[in-house]
């Protein structure tokens, strides 16, 4: 097949894939800064940057999850991957992992692959268990709905349908044809499919540029264009999402959501989502503007799926969620190509839930998933710790999880918060906490080796509260931040050098209290 013309969505290897160790070690600007499984083996004398309790990519590239899905009590989770890239051949298939709990995964190999039909490699889409039959498969058959694109010089993007008969493990092409084919837009991809039970049909949300399409089927193969979300300033939508769930107030709500990019307004990239009502065919957002389920650069094409507990049964108020932890914006840019021949790790697995806020509106609050209690191997305890400056911990560490309350004196305090990956010699580090006078929470990557884009981000913290609940995922690229409710999150990538694995705590202002510290180790495989 001839080579076609490089895309956003073509896993090359770039030229700047060793960029992350060009960054210079600036320091961030403002007042937000603090004062003074079995793994393959590494490759490199950098020694491992491979996550110790994220998933992984085992060689080569990751980009975009899929949505995982049920099947014989556990999920089946397909990644976009290119098995090509360190040669520098474009393209991606489905590769399978299989998990229980979506923290531990077995590596299935290759499900769908590329560049076996006519219209070339396999993009986003997502996968559905066709308990009743309709697509004429046979009951329980998996079909996936897929982004393919024959011809880049053209408007070709359409859907196309893949279907197995072995549960997920391989996929076999429904004829050449799409099922779904282009109306002559350029952007026409990410299908997510959905069963709408009420109505008793399939329905499909579409990245569409800057509207989310929304179709219906009987049968997954025949499609009808229903209606179109719009909302301009936030780029592409894509890796739209639609589910419904019971807010912990016992109301029913829709949410509409995508990948969207919003830094033009001072917002983030990351998923950007909707709360509202859906009648089968118009979704109606309760609001104009989105909410944002991750303020950090690096939570990108997230998905969403149902909690199960193992009996399979499913939480209607819950659901999990997971991104590639990355931006479109420096995708090669990480140490672990170089050290352990791979590109691609996702966000941790959260467990989201809607609440009610106190002006009236629903949000999505998320906290990482229960099921890492499951592998928790040390908890190192502190108990209450005063700091007037700064204090190094006694751990040491490059992959652990920090539990506690920051507290402070409201009109006294300045400045609270956590060093983390922490170079011996105090250069190196990322700084986490709350910066009181200024009332925001935020993430600084700038005093350390990340691969570009922003370095801190920002979320408002009033800072008459004086208090606020903390839990930080460190692990060797990577840093998730969940504060209080769980309305803010931020993922951030940073690449510490080996060594930089300190551990300090300041306040500057005034003392500050981090109450009820304990730090937690989680192993897998």
């Amino acid at each position: 097949m001839a080579a076609r013309p490089v895309s956003r969505r073509a896993a090359l290897l770039g030229a700047s894939a060793l960029g992350a160790f060009a960054v210079p070690l600036s320091a961030a600007a403002g007042t937000a800064r603090a004062t003074t499984t079995a793994k393959p083996k590494p490759t490199s004398s950098l020694g491992s940057y491979r996550a110790a309790y994220h998933y992984t990519i085992p060689d080569n590239w990751k980009n975009d999850p899929q949505r995982p899905i049920w099947i014989d009590g556990a999920y089946a989770y397909y990644t976009l991957y290119n098995a090509d890239y360190i040669t520098g051949v474009e393209g991606t298939s489905w590769r399978l992992a299989t998990s229980p709990d979506l923290v531990e995964y077995a590596d299935q190999g290759v499900a769908l692959p590329k560049d076996t039909t006519p219209a070339g490699d396999a993009w986003s889409g997502s996968a559905v268990v066709d308990e009743n039959n309709t697509a004429g498969f046979g009951a329980g058959a998996v079909i996936a709905l897929v982004t393919m694109e024959p011809d880049a010089t053209t408007n070709s993007q359409a859907q196309y349908l893949w279907y197995s008969t072995d549960k997920g493990r391989t996929f076999s092409p429904h004829g050449t044809d799409p099922v779904l084919p282009n109306p002559g837009v350029k952007d026409f991809r990410d299908p997510k499919v959905v069963r709408d039970t009420e109505r008793d049909r399939w329905v499909m949300a579409l990245a569409e540029r800057n509207k989310i399409g929304l179709y219906t089927s009987p049968d997954l193969k025949s499609w009808t264009y229903r209606s179109g979300f719009v909302r301009d300033g936030y780029g592409t939508l894509e890796c739209p999402d639609l589910f419904r769930i019971e807010a912990a107030d016992g109301t029913w709500h829709w949410v509409l959501a995508a990948s969207a990019n919003g830094t033009q307004s001072g917002l983030p990239a990351t998923y950007a989502y909707w709360t509202g009502t859906f009648d089968g065919e118009t979704f109606t957002a309760d609001t104009d503007a989105p909410q944002w389920l991750d303020h950090g650069p690096d939570w990108y094409a997230a998905v969403t799926c149902e909690k199960r507990a193992a009996d399979g049964t499913v939480d209607p108020a819950a659901r999990y969620a997971f991104a590639w932890t990355n931006s479109w914006e420096y995708p090669n840019n990480t140490p672990t190509l170089i050290a352990d021949g791979f590109n691609g790790t996702d966000s941790v697995t959260r467990e989201i839930t809607l609440k009610r806020a106190g002006d009236g509106t629903y949000f999505l609050a998320s906290r990482p998933t229960p099921a890492l209690d499951a592998y928790v191997t040390r908890t190192k305890k502190f108990g209450d710790v005063t700091v007037d400056g700064t204090k190094k911990l006694d751990y040491t560490g490059t992959s652990y999880e920090i539990r506690g309350e920051l507290r402070w004196t409201p009109g006294t305090t300045e400045n609270v918060g956590f060093q983390l990956r922490k170079a011996p010699g105090g250069i190196r580090h990322v700084d986490v906490g709350v910066y009181v006078k200024g009332g925001f929470a935020y993430v600084n990557r700038g005093g350390t080796l990340y691969p570009g884009g922003t370095r801190e981000t920002r979320t408002p913290v009033p800072a008459d509260s004086g208090r606020l609940a903390v839990r930080i995922l460190v692990d060797r690229t990577t840093i998730e931040v969940f504060l209080g409710d769980g309305r803010y999150v931020h993922t951030h990538q940073a690449f510490g050098l080996p060594g930089d694995n300190v551990v300090a705590l300041y306040a500057s202002g005034g003392p500050a209290v981090f109450g009820g510290l304990e730090i937690v180790e989680y192993g897998l495989g």
